[in-house]
């Protein structure tokens, strides 16, 4: 009778262990084998392109964090600012049958076979944050394979070139209150790493407001009271970001009242630079800068910074939810945008409790 009882424990605990390990429809990251919103556990790859700024840690961490809320098993790749890298991560992705890939692409260009490659395998992709060449998230003959947007499945972030616009806006709009009497303003620009589709949209953008051709790195406005004097990459990190400002400054130490910068941490990196040739960052010189991290929000509540274009960064919940949408069939945005505002020193204190990255 003992031998018999103690049978039945071990099958007793046997089927616990069983239920246990056994998957539930839907729920969240503790629902064990099952994807949130699927019947099975899905596999996602993505290709990041590393980590030069407050923004894009804030953007990995999103993604690893919804993830792990949608129980997704994800691959996930740091290309180190090499394209090589993330089209090797990719083909990786593909040998491994992955269900389905996102990336995030270093520069706009070179994406067209490896994406076919994911067409080819069946394996849809999402793009996050940039795009590619050649996309305007709008295809209107999906068969037509030479349209980029066919190349990839959905898109999802900001409108560059609308962020650009937005910096001009606020600039045009203040510029005068700031540093009043001047019938010119000059502005230095630091531009984002070379051939992204960030870097490009903001450059392009912040011309477009101003009526200075897309293709020129200088010139001045439309109306004659601004002029692009001075423009060269800072590869969106603070380092660089300071170290391109401390040449402008050498070379034009009292000519320059604005700068824009492509992102926060560039403009971070500048501030230093403005600080240490003796100059007041935010009114000598006034400082625009995009992507609206924590670290812009300090700067501007401290008065050395004047005004950030959000970038949303925490794109890890839409990133998942629609390759769920994709997996399971269901028709889904292009372009799936997300929600940003502008913020200066009139409202950073306020919001800055609230800020997330």
């Amino acid at each position: 009778m003992r031998k018999l009882l103690r049978v039945a424990a071990v099958l007793v605990v046997f089927a616990l262990v069983l239920s246990g390990c056994g998957g539930g429809g839907g729920g969240s990251g503790d629902s064990g084998d099952v994807t949130q919103g699927m019947d099975r556990k899905i596999v996602m790859g993505y290709s990041q392109i590393g980590a030069e700024s407050e923004w894009r840690t804030a953007c990995t961490n999103s993604v690893q964090a919804a993830a792990k809320e949608w129980n997704i098993d994800l691959r996930f790749s740091d290309a180190q600012q090499q394209q090589q890298n993330q089209l090797q991560a990719i083909r990786t992705f593909i040998q491994q049958k992955v269900d389905i890939i996102a990336f995030t692409p270093v520069v706009e260009t070179g994406w067209e076979a490896i994406l076919k490659e994911c067409l080819d395998a069946g394996i849809p992709t999402i793009c996050v944050d940039r795009s590619i060449e050649g996309s305007d998230r709008a295809s209107s003959n999906p068969s037509d394979m030479s349209d980029p947007d066919n190349w990839f499945t959905a898109f999802i972030g900001s409108n560059m070139e609308d962020e650009g616009n937005r910096a001009a806006a606020w600039m045009m709009a203040n510029v005068a209150s700031i540093k009043p009497g001047k019938s010119v303003y000059n502005i230095a620009e630091l531009q984002g790493t070379v051939g992204s589709s960030a870097m490009t949209g903001r450059f392009k953008g912040f011309r477009d407001a101003l009526g200075i051709p897309a293709a020129q790195a200088l010139g001045t406005s439309s109306d004659g009271k601004y002029s692009i004097i001075l423009s060269q990459t800072g590869d969106f990190t603070r380092a660089q970001g300071k170290q391109v400002m401390e040449a402008f400054l050498k070379s034009n130490p009292n000519d320059i009242d604005v700068l824009f910068a492509h992102n926060d941490d560039m403009a971070i990196g500048a501030i230093q630079a403005v600080e240490e040739a003796g100059k007041v960052p935010s009114k000598d010189i006034i400082i625009i800068g995009v992507d609206a991290v924590k670290g812009a929000f300090e700067a501007m509540v401290a008065g050395t910074m004047n005004a950030s274009i959000e970038c949303n960064p925490l794109l890890g919940p839409q990133v998942m939810e629609t390759a769920v949408k994709i997996l399971n069939g269901q028709t889904v945005e292009k372009w799936v945008l997300s929600n940003e505002s502008d913020y200066d020193q009139s409202n950073a204190a306020e919001a800055y409790p609230t800020r997330q990255y």
